[in-house]
């Protein structure tokens, strides 16, 4: 993946409130695509291995969460967090994790990350397929800037954090803002 390439057109299956269903589960399944996300908005989306794992929860969604007002400071319409995990999982996640902020993609089947190359074995931790962690800046679809953490590959020994924290990202931002103003 680089700057310059489309997002891949998929169709996201989420679950959503909805007020007008009785009892302990008021949600809905609702379809939502790629254009429903990132059409028409500078957007920026982050990619990890799981709901619910250390540095995820204790450091990247928290530091996109906390941040999102510098963000939109540099144009930023709406931050997503996508994992391959089901809705049920994320919507639990975004509930545990007090999300005001950001918005999370369940790429339950892997379809989008597939399409994005970034679908990588983790069965070295009892995970299956997941996503290799990065963050992009997508504006209308389209990647803008990519940040993807060194050694891609299947049942990786490590997990690389940095390249795609939010401060790289924003740091990154920022330096676009000062080019066009220049």
């Amino acid at each position: 993946m680089k700057a310059g390439v489309n997002l891949p057109n998929v169709t996201f299956k989420t679950r959503v409130r909805d007020e007008s269903i009785e009892g302990p589960n008021p949600f809905r399944w609702e379809d939502k695509t790629t254009a429903d996300y990132f059409a028409g908005k500078r957007v920026v989306l982050f990619s990890l291995p799981g709901a619910f794992t250390p540095t995820c929860s204790t450091y990247q969604l928290p530091g996109f969460e906390n941040g999102f007002a510098d963000f939109a400071a540099e144009g930023v319409d709406a931050i997503y967090c996508m994992s391959v995990n089901d809705s049920f999982v994320m919507n639990k996640w975004a509930e545990a994790q007090k999300l005001e902020n950001v918005g999370v993609i369940p790429d339950g089947s892997g379809e989008f990350t597939r399409k994005m190359g970034m679908l990588v074995a983790k069965d070295n931790l009892g995970f299956g397929a997941r996503s290799w962690r990065y963050a992009a800046v997508v504006n209308d679809g389209v990647v803008e800037g990519w940040f993807e953490e060194p050694g891609l590959s299947d049942n990786h020994g490590e997990d690389p954090y940095g390249v795609s924290s939010p401060e790289t990202v924003l740091e990154w931002l920022k330096g676009q803002s000062a080019e066009s103003a220049a």
